[in-house]
């Protein structure tokens, strides 16, 4: 794997993780009673986004008896599913035809489909990456790779004649 994208991408999707959680947790906040399961189903998104970075970006690093391929892909795949359907249940309830005008959180909303689809745009990234590394790999349970184990020649016992 080539761990120099993963760590970028998954640098930018943490910056961009940051910035959606404090979009979504202002809209929240903004509708208390009676928020859009649109707005709380991004906050989930963005939660659970810093999790499965976390599980990808550092359990490789620092745990790697807890790091599995396939679990690490499957968590990926979830999640960009997650954030393309909550994208656009978000860009769904934004009104097309009007202006937001002065609204900040007409604009904030927009702001975070934006986030959400670029956040999209990151996991399918990732998966693409992790995806391609599981079919290259060889079929051992989906560790976590493991360093090149040398061959040691056996010598000849001596024989006494």
């Amino acid at each position: 794997m080539n761990f120099t994208i993963v760590v970028i991408v998954v640098a930018v999707a943490v910056v961009l993780d940051i910035i959606e959680l404090g979009l979504t947790a202002y809209l929240v906040s903004w509708i208390r009673p009676g928020t859009p399961g649109q707005f709380s189903f991004m906050l989930f998104n963005s939660l659970w986004s810093l999790l499965v970075l976390a599980y990808v970006g550092l359990t490789p690093t620092y745990y790697d008896r807890l790091f599995h391929r396939l679990a690490a892909l499957g968590l990926e795949l979830v999640t960009l599913i997650f954030w393309f359907a909550g994208s656009i249940a978000l860009a769904v309830w934004i009104p097309a035809s009007v202006s937001c005008g002065a609204s900040v959180p007409c604009g904030t909303a927009k702001a975070a489909s934006a986030f959400g689809f670029f956040l999209w745009l990151a996991f399918t990234g990732l998966a693409a990456i992790d995806g391609l590394e599981v079919m290259r790999a060889p079929r051992d349970g989906g560790g976590p790779p493991k360093p090149a184990q040398q061959q040691t020649q056996q010598q000849p016992i001596p024989v006494d004649a």
